[in-house]
């Protein structure tokens, strides 16, 4: 690293919120995103029920020109990966590959799970989780921070909501931070079935934040971590055998 911060334009496309934001640094030693490390210059949400694709470049411009920033002055471009909407994961990512492609800029990759969780204290257990419809959520497991990211406990699952509490009335003794739009969805169950272990997040903190994503991708940017333009794809998880081990590795890293 030349000392310099990475200027980084993020792009979180994973919700029903669309949002843009330009960021110079990245995720602050502590664990959540922010910090003295990095700062947001500029941020732009919209949950307005129109569709990404129509108001993604356009937000992207509105940006620039507020912050009198041209696109090539930007290090690196971010994409939210998933898992997420899937019409709304393909919309950011083809955007971002694309503007990356022209601009022949790297291109980086976070967790809209991570991007969750990183809003949140890092000391405690935080179970990030989307609406996945069909009566499922996509969730994740979190606690502490490896190399300024939240560190990932067990796999990304796509499960029903009561599994979901089941898994934690079984393993986990401690109070749990819900976060994500699956709260506003299932937040009375789990607040039912989890008593005292079931710890809401605040409103502000339920949507992605392209902010947060920025500030975490300048960490993957000053570790080189940088996606293959001809092979990266968003995550899309389904029910697997990952929710098998979810059991497991709750037990063996919350005690």
């Amino acid at each position: 690293m030349n000392g310099v911060l990475p200027l980084i334009l993020s792009v979180e496309t994973a919700s029903s919120c669309c949002s843009v934001a330009l960021t110079r640094g990245f995720a602050g030693s502590g664990g959540m995103a922010g910090g003295e490390d990095g700062q947001t210059l500029a941020s732009l949400s919209l949950n307005s029920g129109v569709t990404h694709s129509r108001r993604l470049l356009s937000a992207i411009d509105w940006l620039l020109a507020e912050t009198e920033t041209v696109l090539s002055q930007c290090d690196a471009l971010a994409v939210s990966i998933g898992p997420g909407s899937f019409t709304g994961l393909r919309i950011g990512l083809s955007t971002v590959k694309g503007l990356a492609m022209a601009l022949q800029k790297p291109m980086l990759g976070v967790s809209t799970l991570v991007v969750l969780a990183s809003r949140c204290p890092p000391s405690q257990l935080i179970c990030a989780a989307l609406d996945a419809r069909k009566k499922e959520v996509y969730a994740g497991f979190y606690r502490g921070v490896v190399q300024g990211i939240p560190r990932k406990i067990g796999e990304i699952v796509a499960i029903a909501p009561q599994q979901l509490a089941e898994e934690i009335v079984t393993n986990v003794a401690e109070p749990v931070i819900f976060v994500g739009d699956a709260v506003r969805v299932y937040g009375q169950l789990w607040q039912e079935r989890l008593g005292d272990r079931f710890v809401r997040a605040p409103l502000p903190l339920h949507s992605p934040c392209a902010a947060s994503l920025g500030l975490l991708a300048g960490q993957l940017y000053i570790q080189n971590q940088f996606l293959d333009l001809a092979s990266c794809a968003p995550v899309y998880v389904r029910a697997s055998d990952a929710e098998l081990h979810l059991g497991r590795a709750l037990r063996e890293n919350t005690e």
